[in-house]
């Protein structure tokens, strides 16, 4: 019969441990580390969920004060004022159901119903908050019976569906209540709403409850909140930059891709963006080759029992994830992932110790049923191809394989001029093996990420379920940020699938496989590099190289030979339209092309060219030899900029 201790450990960010009365509550602790820090406590991070100050610490766990200084404090707030909303709307309009209403990266948003919104509204509803704020209103966390939550949204199907789901084991769920107003939530949330400094409600969108298109459709009200005045003006003039810098606009602008309504979620790359995507994909097949792998196809329709033995089947089902569907009799699905793939392909083989590693990488399109308020142009797609790969190496062999990779990614990333982040994804409730297994990988990641000084953040319990992950983040021109390469330790699909070679002592071995991305997909990569670059692209990426300029159409056919001849390794346009050669120059500015020739009657005779940048330096008088020998150069070293002209 097990005994159950009166006590919990807690474990605080410094490492150190505290014992503490089972049952004791955030706060609590608080204020046995210091009574300042106690009457300072907003919430806890608690084992890596942010929680009320007031939950109650039933076992073991890791846990961190939230105070106004932490980094958590402006969710807490943004949380709230999604409830100053939702009261400032149902003060309006009375009939208004609500659904949920999470915090953000950017601010909050609420899913509502039961009444018609649009843009106009947004002031009136602004200006009701602002009271409700001003009223500096204490929230209050009151638990009620499950029985009597029920009863109070007896009209309200989603609250209903909470209860019945995510509170179906509790006798009791918690409310917010600040004034005569309430709301079914977990917290955490700020003592009064009059901490909320200042809101802005941004925009109003369509949404399906529960991401799915199959459920009704409901408004979701998109809004701010920050500390002051001068933390939303920031943010705003950040948001201007930002719409400048926002992929699916300069994809527009320059014609890259389309996402149609018919096809919501995949892309469509134009002329353009095909260019872009086939110098990334020519540069990672040499990056594979470097790396040692051996480049394989497979398909993207595949029964649904080849992803049941990983464990995969069950995960994305489940999820909610996975495109499946019946036909006579048997399941089928479109592949969520390459992995298991690539690991039949590893069994139809037969290995020596000698032969690790065995590296398979693949353009590999898979498909993955993000819910629809989720897409965002190329950065969260349903459609998506991965710069993927799949290594099969001995455990001497990790250390060498997981830093080679990360060398490579490094290189990538320097090369793009990109500032990536590093994170230490850790075991979650879904991992499948043992805990072992998790804490060799784990080890080695962490290990590997050490040894070449890279820095990185721990996301506890973020893995996939098959194993620990060290995943590379980049920023979008709002901050966000997106997971793009991923490096992957796994020793439970090759368990699981039974993969073996045959050691040094002629005994059949276990493989480890090594998962790992060096872009992520083309499409998400595509789409934080254009908001990097802001369409200003690298000379050797760029879907138009040099465009020439001739003065007349007396210059026309030296243009032409220039194009066609001399600079024909290069993408090259001709302007022959009959403008000014001040607006053709203004028009390639606007068209970002890197360099721009102006050839008139003294170039001609000379064979020389004029040449100019989009950075509109002065312009340089060279010989055609010269500018070509240099872009040369410029291409094969792929330079981040143009710089023929200092």
């Amino acid at each position: 019969m097990s005994h159950q201790t009166s006590t919990v450990t807690v474990v605080l960010p410094d490492g150190s441990e505290m014992e503490v009365e089972r049952g004791s509550t955030v706060e609590d602790v608080a204020y046995e580390i210091g009574p300042g820090l106690g009457s300072d406590t907003v919430a806890g991070v608690v084992d890596g969920d942010l929680l009320d100050k007031v939950t109650p610490l039933e076992s073991d766990c890791e846990i961190e004060i939230v105070t106004e200084e932490s980094d958590e404090y402006l969710q807490v707030l943004r949380h709230t004022a999604a409830h100053v909303f939702a009261q400032a709307l149902q003060r309006l309009y009375p009939e208004a159901k609500l659904a949920i209403g999470p915090p953000t990266d950017e601010g909050f948003y609420y899913d509502v119903t039961g009444v018609d919104l649009d843009e106009d509204d947004l002031d009136a509803i602004e200006a009701e908050m602002a009271q409700i704020i001003a009223a500096d209103s204490e929230l209050e966390r009151v638990e009620r019976s499950r029985e009597e939550a029920f009863e109070r949204y007896a009209d309200n199907p989603y609250k209903q569906e909470i209860l019945e789901t995510e509170a179906a084991d509790e006798e009791e769920v918690s409310f917010y209540v600040q004034d005569d107003w309430q709301d079914l939530c977990e917290g955490p949330h700020v003592e009064s709403t009059g901490e909320i400094g200042a809101v802005e409600l941004l925009d109003i969108s369509g949404s399906y409850w529960r991401g799915d298109e199959d459920n009704e459709q409901l408004t979701r009200v998109h809004g701010t909140a920050f500390e002051s005045e001068a933390d939303l003006e920031e943010f705003r003039e950040r948001r201007r930059k930002a719409e400048k810098r926002d992929h699916r606009n300069i994809g527009q602008e320059m014609d890259l891709f389309s996402v149609p309504g018919h096809s919501p979620g995949c892309a469509h790359f134009h002329p353009d963006g095909m260019t872009i995507r086939r110098e990334l994909e020519e540069y990672i097949r040499g990056k594979n080759e470097e790396l040692g792998y051996d480049e394989v196809w497979t398909p993207e329709l595949n029964k649904a029992e080849l992803w049941k033995p990983t464990g995969h089947y069950d995960a994305f089902k489940e999820e909610g994830e996975m495109f499946a569907w019946e036909q006579d009799d048997t399941e089928y699905g479109l592949k969520p992932m390459n992995c298991a793939n690539h690991a039949h392909i590893y069994q139809e083989g037969q290995y020596s110790y000698r032969d690790l590693p065995v590296r398979f990488s693949e353009f590999g399109t898979i498909y993955r049923n993000e819910q629809s308020g989720e897409l965002s142009g190329l950065l969260r797609v349903r459609g998506l191809t991965q710069d993927d790969g799949h290594a099969f190496i001995r455990r001497d062999q990790i250390e060498a394989e997981i830093t080679g990779t990360l060398e490579i990614i490094e290189e990538i990333y320097d090369l793009f001029d990109l500032e990536v982040l590093y994170k230490l994804e850790t075991e979650g409730d879904n991992a499948v093996g043992s805990d072992e297994i998790w804490d060799d990988a784990t080890r080695a990641l962490r290990d590997a990420l050490e040894s070449l000084g890279l820095e990185y953040d721990v996301e506890q319990g973020e893995a996939a379920f098959y194993g620990p992950k060290i995943g590379l983040d980049a920023r979008d021109a709002l901050g966000r940020e997106w997971t793009i390469g991923t490096v992957q330790l796994d020793f439970n699909i090759p368990e699981r699938l039974d993969l073996s070679y045959a050691g040094e002592d002629n005994e059949e071995h276990r493989p480890v496989m090594v998962h790992r991305a060096l872009l992520g997909s083309f499409e998400r990569f595509m789409g934080v590099m254009i908001e990097h670059f802001g369409g200003d692209f690298p000379t050797w990426v760029a879907p138009e190289q040099v465009r020439i300029l001739p003065v007349s159409d007396d210059n026309l056919g030296y243009a032409k030979r220039l194009a066609n001849r001399d600079l024909g390794e290069f993408r090259v346009e001709i302007e022959d339209r009959s403008w000014t050669v001040g607006k053709k120059i203004q028009q390639a500015h606007d068209d970002r092309v890197p360099y721009m020739l102006v050839v008139g009657d003294d170039e001609e005779k000379a064979g020389t060219v004029s040449v100019r940048d989009r950075f509109e330096n002065e312009a340089k008088d060279v010989s055609v030899e010269e500018f070509a020998d240099h872009l040369r150069g410029e291409v094969d070293e792929k330079r981040v900029e143009p710089d023929f002209i200092d």
